[in-house]
Parts: C-alpha cells; structure tokens; sequence
C-alpha cells in the first residue's frame, strides 16, 4: 500500500470515528472506559422526574478547585461537561438531608453504605483526602461506586442535582 493510500485511509476511518461519536452523542449514547461501572456503551435517558436515592445517573462533575485536582490526576475523562471533563456514571447514595460519615468506610443516617472502603492513596500512590461528611443540604447528591479504586463522594464530596444529565442505562457491554 502506498503511503497516500495509507493516509486516505485513516483519514477517513479518523473521519467515521468523529461521525460516528458525534451521532452517538446526539444520541445520548456513552462509552465507559473506566472500571467504576461495566465498559461498555451507555444510554443517557432523561428522568423526568426528582433524582432519587437509587438512582443510577450521569452526572456533570461541577467546576471547582477538587475536579481541577482530579482532572489533573487523570480520574475524569475528556468530554462535553462545563471544563471539557466528561460525565461521571454513579449511584445516587443518599440525597438532602441525609447524614454520611466518613471514617475507614461510609455510614449514610447511621447504616453503613457496602463497598465504601476509603484508601488514604490512589493507584499511584499519591494521598486520597476524604471528604469530611456532614448533612446533605437540599440540592445536593452523595455519589457512589461499589469499585474500590473509584473516585466517588468519598474523596469529592457532594454534588449539585442540577448536574445530572438522566439515568444510565447500559446498552453494550464488552470486556472481562
């Protein structure tokens, strides 16, 4: 194959590529790249209705001084949100006026919350500060992931429910 041959060709594969994202966003489709929830291609499907504890959602991290740090990190990837960080996939945990602790795990009005070990590093060693707890005002969500090296409200605390996007549904998964 020539070496114009070559370049045409992933041009145009390049080109379908962005086509095809472009189109699976429009869409509302999603590919998780990231062990918090199963990889695969995802579906982002209006509420209508209140966020409820339970539910599973996609969620734009808000803009502020924890995100940069995460972003800078590498735990969020690139995309659409405010910042160019893409959408996060959790559980909503608990919701406003809900008590958490943190301690070596998460009590949410005094039960303890499964899988919610906090590590004092990150996969590559560098210090995890836990958010400090406390009653979730009105507004706001407490995130989880069941993953234990997930980056969830553990480490970042809570979030505005007007950054929710919809509820996530998988479509496709593919991997282990």
């Amino acid at each position: 194959m020539t070496r114009r041959r070559a370049a045409c060709l992933v041009l145009a594969s390049g080109g379908l590529v962005a086509t095809l994202v472009m189109i699976g966003g429009w869409a509302g489709l999603r590919l998780n790249l990231t062990p918090s929830h199963p990889l695969g291609l995802w579906r982002i499907v209006p509420l209508g209705r209140a966020v409820t504890v339970g539910d599973l959602v996609f969620v734009c991290p808000p803009r502020n001084a924890v995100f940069e740090q995460a972003a800078a990190r590498g735990y969020l990837r690139r995309g659409l949100c405010p910042g160019w960080v893409g959408p996060l996939i959790k559980l909503v945990a608990a919701g406003g006026g809900q008590h958490i602790e943190v301690g070596r795990s998460v009590t949410i009005d005094g039960q303890p919350l499964e899988h919610s070990d906090v590590r004092p590093v990150d996969g590559e060693g560098r210090a995890l500060v836990p958010w400090s707890g406390g009653v979730i005002p009105l507004g706001h969500l407490y995130l989880h992931s069941s993953f234990v090296g997930s980056y969830d409200s553990r480490y970042f605390g809570l979030v505005p429910a007007v950054g929710v996007l919809g509820r996530a549904e998988l479509v496709l998964t593919f991997g282990p």
